[in-house]
């Protein structure tokens, strides 16, 4: 028999905060129904946390089985970096690729993709953050419909500005605001319309609201304290989680008593650990690394305490704060760099002379180029990856390093042989790296993706080796070889970490049950395990229920 199944993702909620924030009385209806059914945390993975969890619960899979790292990926055979968007789905498709006799919509799903095996409705990117999948529906006429009753959410690909820039905060919160309340009238719609048997729909605005608003949320930002008055009057990060808190009680509302509702985050949000790290600091580290004494972007003096971090830049973007701070012994240049607008800076080099030979590729080069990681500092350091043992590749989460291997790059330079000699060095001089504000690592561990130089697996990462930064945000960092970088502007205040959980609230389901510890990729086979649907044994995960009646009967076996 089939039952019908509501399942409600909310992105990159991460569950120590609506605990804190449930126990506060700010989230009534996720309290009530954590304590009307069951819960249990879930576990992600370390590393690659932000590009790739909603492709393991789709495809319910883990990155190792679908070979999907993330929208960043390097071109083999070239020094070239593509954005692939969202994961293909051939090999894994979605498990709710359930073909006729199923009746399924999805709306909104982040990373997803318009499945020909789906009965039903499906709508991608109306207002999910960073969809990494076109604006469409299957069938064509149903986002046309929604965008002519609704409109467009007033945030989708508008989420990204500068925690400086206070018009831009204040119109995110308006717009995360506005596509609440339309996204719960669409959701309502959509229950209306039929009796689904599975409707799953994600709300994207927890994840914008925890990369923007987490600094004003959380006193142990190191911004909190300077910036709190910011918003003197309002939490923006609670009052989103409210908002959304409020939908989910009126979509819970319409259903059945013989319906299940299933409420899950497959990632989690914290201090931005990250984006400073691995989009900056650690292209800076390997060229310091890789060509000793010398500098390129924010050096500092590591004899001295650190200044207080940056809380007023100038520049419009994080990206033209970090360029006006390249190094240049051209007093007059220098000066010109740092006082003009990056726009200007081709005309410096004109009539001034560019500073070195090779040089950094600008942001506005690159994109002219086309480089769609124009954006990303790591990316300004190209012209010198030929020339490097090892580079930092673009991310968006941890540190990702290719070694400049022999037959494997165009130019490379690291023999094979030579290959785990370079590894290991590399490893412990980042495990040197030391946060100088508080005398601590910054780097938690670092890990290799390949057993050896020969490993050339299609399904690897690009990085052969990726860096877990330590849990406290670094604006500047000092080495005993590469010297001080920073300090350097904040980025995004808020990032991802790999946690999550599931509430399952329906009937058979006892009110207080605890879950044991499941993963990611269980949320999709524990949706089909209550909808009564097939699950296939191409999917890695297991429906968290078999765990629990697994430890329920160990348990009882013991007794």
């Amino acid at each position: 028999m089939k039952r019908s199944v509501i399942a409600i993702g909310l992105d990159a909620a991460d569950p120590e905060l609506l605990d804190d924030w449930m126990e506060k009385g700010y989230l009534n209806n996720l309290k009530k129904l954590r304590k009307q059914g069951a819960y249990g945390r879930l576990e992600g993975g370390n590393y690659y946390k932000a590009e790739t969890p909603w492709t393991n619960f789709l495809t319910a899979c883990e990155p190792e089985a679908t070979g999907y790292w993330g929208g960043i990926k390097l071109i083999e055979g070239t020094y070239d970096v593509q954005n692939i968007q969202a994961y293909d789905f051939e090999e894994h498709p979605p498990f709710y690729a359930l073909g006729s006799g199923h009746k399924v919509a999805v709306f909104d799903m982040p990373k997803g993709t318009l499945s020909p095996n789906v009965d039903g409705v499906q709508v991608l990117a109306w207002g999910a953050h960073s969809p990494g999948t076109p604006s469409h529906s299957q069938p064509k006429e149903v986002f046309l419909d929604i965008e002519r009753k609704y409109g467009k959410h007033p945030a989708l690909h508008k989420d990204h500005g500068d925690w400086w820039n206070r018009e831009y905060l204040t119109g995110l919160q308006s717009a995360l605001q506005k596509g609440i309340e339309a996204r719960t009238q669409i959701c309502l719609d959509f229950l209306q319309e039929e009796d689904w048997d599975l409707f799953l729909t994600v709300f994207g605005e927890p994840h914008s609201a925890g990369h923007d608003f987490w600094f004003l949320s959380q006193p142990d930002h190191p911004l909190y304290e300077y910036v709190k008055n910011r918003f003197p009057k309002s939490d923006p990060l609670l009052e989103t989680f409210r908002a959304v808190d409020a939908s989910i009680g009126k979509i819970v509302e319409t259903a059945s008593e013989d319906t299940t509702i299933v409420i899950f985050s497959v990632h989690g949000s914290g201090n931005n650990t990250t984006d400073v790290p691995s989009m900056f600091m650690l292209g800076e580290f390997l060229y310091r690394w890789n060509f000793p004494g010398e500098a390129l972007i924010a050096k500092g003096d590591p004899t001295k305490e650190p200044p207080t971090p940056l809380l007023n830049p100038k520049r419009k973007t994080w990206t033209g704060e970090i360029w006006q701070l390249r190094e240049d012994p051209n007093i007059i240049r220098r000066s010109l760099r740092r006082s003009l607008p990056s726009k200007a800076h081709k005309y410096i080099d004109r009539f001034l002379g560019s500073i070195m030979e090779p040089d950094l590729s600008s942001a506005q080069k690159l994109q002219a180029e086309k480089d769609p990681f124009f954006w990303q500092p790591v990316s300004w350091y190209k012209p010198f990856w030929p020339k490097m043992k090892a580079f930092a590749l673009p991310s968006f989460s941890e540190g990702y390093i290719r070694i400049n291997l022999k037959g494997r790059e165009p130019h490379g330079i690291v023999d094979p042989s030579d290959y785990e000699t370079v590894c290991d060095e590399l490893t412990a001089d980042l495990m040197k790296i030391i946060n100088p504000r508080n005398g601590k690592p910054v780097v938690k561990q670092v890990i290799r993706s390949r057993n050896s130089s020969l490993d050339r697996d299609p399904k690897n990462p690009g990085a052969d080796l990726i860096v877990e930064w330590a849990d406290i945000p670094a604006d500047v960092i000092d080495h005993p070889k590469c010297g001080r970088i920073g300090p350097v502007p904040y980025r995004r205040t808020g990032s991802h970490r790999a946690r999550g959980f599931i509430n399952i609230k329906g009937p058979g389901i006892a009110g207080g049950t605890v879950l044991p510890e499941g993963r990611s990729i269980d949320v999709g086979p524990t949706i089909l395990n209550l909808m009564d649907a097939p699950v296939p044994n191409k999917l890695e995960g297991k429906s968290v229920l078999w765990t629990l009646s697994q430890a329920e009967t160990l348990t009882s076996s013991k007794a």
